[in-house]
């Protein structure tokens, strides 16, 4: 089983965003000793409680205090950019860090309308052009671009004897299709979505046109993981994790609440509910706990590969998470 992490960069309460920033630096140099496969930093806009708003610069600067991880976006907002600009971006990384880039996009509005126009300038952007985006970024990193298209005649610099690898996320068989019919692997968000992903997955393996520089599926799944030494602290971590989870759903503060603020929030029986609703969307418990469930969903979505997210207030807390879920697989074919 492969390991990768998922960083979205959250911020705890009590700390600000230069605090989040290095704590997300220090896990990717801790994961790298760990052996996981991937690191992944995320886009968020506008929240005053995840700091990672630009995954290219991030990615730039753990990449240079790794070695071997690899790293990537999870993921770019393809429908409010340019996918030329997406490429030459992402091929500056490959240029310097060779080998070890992956590409993550999505079709995610990245926010409300407003946040959409300020990242496009007011140029209008629809989240059907989704498809046609992802082509042409496909095109534009192969430099297999129709000569009919606008573009054709253009590079995207700059030129690379390797290339990254790009990764469709998606909630749906429909983003199953798309990641398929253009040749990219494909990574599906259990942590957002649980209830798809069997077939989501199945869409992907069945659609699949191999290419030259995909020519396999290679499929993952996103969860949300806590782990700890025992069933009792690994609830007791994962509280903050729960009333973070509802803060944003709710529209509240989206900063990590303390263990404290946690357990001294009454919630109603509505709450309780989206509680134990969103724990479908997480794997929490001891090691080996984990390890079962983690493995019947790698069974479930027929992959190989496992990404954690693990958004707890304790920084040291979450880091022993991540060492403990790489013990209890390092007997396997990590």
């Amino acid at each position: 089983m492969k390991l990768s992490i998922l960083e979205q960069s959250p911020i705890s309460s009590g700390q600000d965003a230069a605090d989040a920033l290095r704590r997300t630096s220090d896990l990717a140099r801790y994961a790298e000793t760990l052996g996981y496969t991937r690191f992944w930093t995320a886009e968020h806009h506008s929240t005053s409680g995840l700091a990672g708003s630009s995954p290219e610069v991030l990615i730039s600067h753990i990449a240079s205090v790794t070695e071997t991880i690899r790293l990537g976006s999870g993921g770019v907002l393809l429908p409010q950019y340019s996918p030329y600009k997406v490429t030459e971006n992402f091929k500056v990384l490959e240029a310097l860090f060779p080998g070890r880039i992956d590409l993550g996009v999505g079709r995610s509005p990245g926010g409300g309308q407003t946040i959409r126009k300020a990242l496009t300038d007011g140029s209008p952007k629809s989240m059907n052009e989704f498809p046609r985006l992802l082509s042409d970024l496909q095109g534009f990193i192969d430099g297999t671009l129709p000569k009919e298209h606008d573009y054709a005649s253009i590079k995207a610099s700059p030129l690379t004897s390797t290339l990254p690898q790009t990764w469709v996320l998606g909630l749906s068989s429909r983003g199953a299709r798309h990641a398929a019919a253009n040749s990219t692997a494909f990574m599906y968000g259990h942590f957002i979505q649980p209830g798809n992903g069997a077939e989501a997955m199945a869409a992907y393996r069945e659609h699949f046109q191999p290419s030259e520089r995909q020519p396999h599926p290679e499929a993952a799944v996103c969860v949300f993981v806590v782990c700890a030494d025992t069933e009792e602290e690994a609830e007791h971590l994962a509280h903050t994790q729960d009333m973070w989870l509802l803060n944003v759903e709710k529209g509240r503060t989206t900063k990590i609440p303390s263990p404290d603020e946690a357990s001294g929030r009454t919630l109603t029986a509505e709450e309780e509910n989206k509680v134990q609703e969103n724990r479908k969307r997480a794997v929490i418990g001891t090691p080996e706990q984990v390890k079962t469930e983690l493995r019947r969903l790698a069974e479930l979505y027929q992959t190989d590969e496992i990404m954690a997210i693990t958004n707890i207030f304790d920084e040291e807390k979450k880091k022993h998470s991540f060492r403990l879920l790489a013990e209890a697989f390092k007997s396997d074919d990590f």
